[in-house]
């Protein structure tokens, strides 16, 4: 009857061991397999390095600068869709949690749909450009 608790005990612990160790693999405690091995902490104001290029405020097509500034503003924007979460699952950004980032669209001339252009905000302020629908990004510097 002894070992009765004490294989209890062990069971126990092994469900505990699985269930850490996945979640520290799922919250970026893992590199394998992402690419990249960026911090997952964010640095208030600041993005982390991540891989991506980086663009200057002032070499932003107009319509991003727009869309920058109703980011900034929480609005209004033009399409239903802005503020959606942006899943990251291309892992071109810094790895954060679910949540974490939300896109707007930039206005594409021509486009007849929403078009490939997107602005990417971080929660603490780390801004993201694609013009290509998520297959790479540029950080944007010198926000005025």
């Amino acid at each position: 009857m002894a070992s009765r608790p004490r294989n209890l005990e062990m069971a126990f612990g092994a469900v505990i061991a699985v269930v850490l160790a996945a979640v520290f693999l799922l919250h970026g405690g893992g590199s394998a397999g992402r690419g990249s091995s960026a911090p997952t902490s964010p640095t208030v104001g600041h993005a982390r390095s991540s891989g991506t290029g980086v663009v200057r405020w002032s070499a932003l097509p107009p319509a991003a600068r727009e869309t920058v500034r109703r980011v900034r503003a929480g609005g209004p924007f033009p399409y239903s869709h802005d503020g959606a979460i942006f899943e990251n699952r291309e892992g071109h950004l810094p790895a954060e949690p679910r949540g974490y980032y939300h896109e707007y669209t930039v206005t594409t001339p021509g486009a007849t749909d929403r078009g490939p252009r997107r602005i990417v905000a971080g929660q603490h302020g780390d801004l993201f450009y694609t013009d290509d629908h998520y297959q790479s990004f540029k950080r944007i510097e010198g926000i005025r």
